[in-house]
């Protein structure tokens, strides 16, 4: 009778965390959920806040748009981790600093976009996002 006990417990811990990891992975959004593979966008602007956190990093910047008015645009990057191994930290991206994006814009044609890649001013170039399923860098550039 024991061994009956011992072996259902198990059993129900087991499913109960196999239950637990499925329902995160599906919390994680895929690129195409969120982003247009068919809208690439290439702007350049300075930085006003930087996020970074897991599962992505956020990265805001002010953008002149053709009228000469300032947009705020947030680019969503990769997980800190994955940046951090290619060099990028929020030490690179400080307030204040003008950077070059490329990357794909928001289904919700909202001023969000999803980041491939960025040049500092410096000429340095980093691949900064990080989905499977995100189409490369808009023509141009190549990225670390």
């Amino acid at each position: 009778m024991r061994s009956f006990v011992t072996k259902n417990f198990a059993l129900a811990v087991a499913t109960t965390a196999l239950l637990g990891s499925s329902l995160s992975a599906n919390a994680h959004h895929a690129f195409s959920a969120e982003f247009d593979a068919q809208k690439p966008v290439e702007l350049t602007g300075v930085v006003t806040k930087g996020q970074w956190v897991n599962p992505h990093s956020w990265i805001f910047v002010d953008v002149k748009n053709a009228k000469g008015e300032i947009e705020n645009w947030g680019f969503e990057f990769g997980a800190p981790f994955s940046l951090k191994q290619k060099g990028l930290t929020k030490n690179t991206l400080p307030i204040g600093t003008e950077i070059k994006l490329k990357g794909y814009l928001a289904k919700n044609g909202e001023k969000f976009a999803y980041s491939t890649s960025i040049t500092l001013p410096d000429g340095r170039v980093f691949q900064t996002g990080g989905a499977q399923d995100a189409p490369g860098t808009p023509a141009g550039t190549a990225a670390q």
